[in-house]
């Protein structure tokens, strides 16, 4: 006998989305989550977080994001909607509890937290793929008067130090922290890639309407446009005039792929060097499934092994990972449409 038909790990956006479709289905369920409370992850981000995708583009189903629905929701607006998106529901959530195994069993699973362990025909792994925050090698070579810290890390620039901030990666992480701090100090932004730009509106219209309108939102990854997308990096939404104004005033670098680090000294992939007081790691995360021991699970490199998020193993699903379908499935609103297909093929 089972616990539960269901066990979610992860109690984010995708974990919710999965709860409601689970609810309908009238299934006993329950929801496994690290924080203390719902959204504590978007209330641990740095304070001028701005999602680039306005309130109706972040909708979970069954229940809208409150507000203006053509503006941008701050990140604690977010962290707030998705715990009244929780109460709404009475979803069942065990908050500030780490699941530490989860092994397949003859006719389901067992998940192991770190003071029970529970069972069910079915896992869903709802926690993403943004685990362990990336810092590249060459960090080891800062000076040790430097400070040093993650996007996962940073609130505001408080934590800094007078004098200038290398902000290495350019995602829009790190072109909204580099924007914002270049009103107050000299910025030096290192971008390992190319990238493009894209407005927020265009001639007043979400940016995000007109790509949903031409169908590139819903887009399969595995499209022939499809696939060209997902090799490109994400666009960088809404600052492109903003770090063109700082640059010509100097108080923004652009600078090109940090190469290396020694002390205080950054030297980049044009030969370009530059020195600094702080850095900010705005590199990205990397996932982590160490607690997964379910052979056939994951593949070589330790990324989740599915089609459209269903496992090659049986009663084990996985949502929220980025182009699980289309470009929306690592957005807000966009889990709610892999979540309805998802149950579908659950027992």
């Amino acid at each position: 006998m089972f616990d539960y038909d269901a066990i979610v790990i992860g109690g984010g956006q995708a974990g919710l989305a999965m709860g409601y479709y689970l609810q309908r289905m009238n299934k006993r369920f329950v929801m496994i989550d690290q924080q203390a409370r719902v959204g504590d992850s978007w209330r641990k981000r740095y304070d001028t977080l701005v999602l680039f995708t306005p309130r109706r583009f972040n909708d979970l189903p069954g229940f809208p994001f409150s507000g203006d629905r053509n503006q941008l929701p701050t990140k604690d607006e977010t962290a707030d909607y998705l715990e009244a998106y929780a109460n709404h529901f009475q979803l069942p959530i065990m908050p500030e509890k780490t699941v530490v195994r989860v092994e397949k069993t003859e006719s389901g699973f067992q998940v192991f937290t770190t003071d029970e362990v529970l069972s069910a025909p079915s896992v869903v792994i709802a926690t993403g793929p943004f685990h362990t925050p990336y810092i590249p090698d060459k960090h080891m070579e800062l000076a040790q008067d430097i400070v040093s810290l993650h996007t996962a890390d940073y609130r505001n620039g408080l934590q800094l130090q007078p004098g200038p901030v290398l902000v290495v990666g350019g995602g829009n992480s790190g072109a909204q922290i580099a924007v914002e701090l270049a009103a107050s100090r000299p910025v030096i932004l290192s971008m390992g890639q190319s990238r493009s730009f894209l407005p927020i509106t265009i001639m007043g219209v979400s940016i995000f309407w007109l790509l949903k309108a031409a169908g590139l939102l819903t887009l399969p990854g595995t499209s022939w446009i499809g696939k060209r997308w997902k090799q490109r990096p994400d666009p960088i939404f809404g600052y492109e005039k903003q770090m063109r104004e700082l640059e010509r005033s100097g108080k923004l670098r652009i600078a090109e792929r940090t190469l290396s680090i020694q002390g205080d000294l950054a030297t980049f992939s044009d030969g370009e060097q530059a020195s600094f007081s702080n850095v900010i790691w705005a590199t990205g995360f990397r996932p982590s499934y160490e607690w997964l021991h379910v052979p056939g699970a994951l593949n070589d490199a330790g990324r989740p092994l599915h089609e459209r998020g269903i496992s090659p193993i049986k009663g084990l699903f996985y949502i929220g990972q980025p182009w699980q379908h289309s470009r929306t499935s690592a957005l807000l609103g966009g889990v709610g449409a892999d979540a309805g297909y998802l149950i579908q093929h659950m027992d």
